[in-house]
């Protein structure tokens, strides 16, 4: 007789999608550092790492790595929640709402210092991404 399979669902298994707009600071930031050395089309990511840390109460930081591998005058970046390969004039100028790293139902806004950007649901949750170049 076969053992019984069974199946285990994290509390967070739900919410990983909505979750990884948080914080793509290391994304951007260890994706232009990562040596393209695998086979990845032209022009994609994939996720590398991903790291969740909620021991502060209300508060959610997520970590992400992503390698890519974007082709001439593209650079590793944010576009609907996920890593994709944007135009590298977007990251030069610090304009990052250009890249449309928010979902569809989120509005984009630029930090003060533009240093990264926020994310705000109908619901007014806000999701803020930080540490970008």
């Amino acid at each position: 007789m076969a053992p019984a399979v069974r199946s285990i669902k994290r509390k967070d298994a739900i919410n990983w999608p909505r979750m990884s707009t948080t914080f793509w600071a290391v994304l951007l930031l260890t994706a232009l550092l990562i040596v393209y050395c695998g086979q990845l089309a032209a022009g994609t990511c994939e996720i590398v790492t991903l790291d969740k840390d909620s021991s502060q109460p209300r508060r959610t930081i997520a970590r992400q790595t992503a390698r890519c591998a974007c082709k001439k005058g593209q650079i590793a970046g944010t576009t609907n929640a996920r890593p994709a390969c944007v135009d590298a004039r977007i990251v030069k100028t610090k304009q990052w709402c250009d890249m449309v790293p928010c979902l569809e139902d989120e509005e984009c806004d630029l930090l003060v210092n533009k240093s990264g950007w926020t994310c705000t649901q109908p619901s007014g949750r806000v999701k803020t991404t930080t540490g970008v170049i």
